[in-house]
């Protein structure tokens, strides 16, 4: 695995992406979206997970460079991050992954605010072959009506954010808008993915998502 830097040019400033490359050429990319900390050690060593499977990882930085070291930080910066923002982000992504690597075919995926992200750019960008987004937050009907990339949502029985019922509004949308969407829920709590936070990773449920997105992954890509 080779580990590279991406830089990205958007209308409110410079960032980067964080590039995990598999050793072998990658046909397909992933594009993951951090979770509200930043792209910090936990968000490089999912990319690495994924190219380790032999997909090109590209997790665009939506904070420019900040990490947030605490809850509050996390939360502010976050609530700071316009919609409209975080999504161009998401395609200048694209777009320099296609003329810097020569991938054509992604899916993106996750966490948290990730996951808020991933599902809406998979719904706007038609781009995206397939989705995986975490216990995000789900769009509002207009934008969840045009989704078309067959989508593999997660999400945690026990989430006080990302709770049953807002799960539940996510599968009635579903059968109202014939959306190709799957729904798996965990007897976990938010977060539960992220092996960092002993407080909420639940080592079972991990293990069978991550299992399933490679398989939903390898289907569509």
């Amino acid at each position: 695995m080779k580990v590279e830097t991406l830089k990205l040019a958007t209308s409110r400033g410079a960032t980067t992406a964080y590039v995990a490359r598999p050793d072998t050429e990658a046909t397909a990319g992933v594009i993951l979206i951090q979770e509200w900390w930043g792209i910090n050690d936990h968000i490089r060593d999912v990319a690495g997970r994924y190219a380790n499977e032999g997909y090109l990882c590209v997790a665009p930085d939506l904070y420019r460079g900040k990490v947030a070291a605490d809850p509050d930080e996390a939360s502010a910066l976050m609530h700071a991050l316009a919609i409209d923002d975080g999504m161009e982000t998401i395609r200048k992504a694209i777009d320099a992954t296609k003329e810097n690597y020569g991938v054509q075919r992604f899916g993106i995926t996750g966490y948290c605010m990730g996951g808020t992200f991933a599902l809406r750019a998979a719904c706007e960008l038609p781009e995206l072959a397939a989705a995986a987004p975490f216990y995000g937050d789900i769009p509002e009907d207009r934008v969840l009506a045009k989704l078309r990339a067959p989508t593999l949502f997660i999400a945690g029985l026990r989430d006080a954010w990302i709770n049953p019922e807002k799960v539940s509004g996510l599968k009635d949308a579903a059968r109202k808008f014939n959306l190709p969407v799957e729904v798996v829920s965990y007897d976990a709590d938010h977060a539960f993915f992220n092996d960092t936070r002993p407080q909420v990773y639940s080592a079972e449920a991990a293990a069978d998502a991550w299992r399933r997105v490679l398989a939903h992954f390898q289907t569509n890509l």
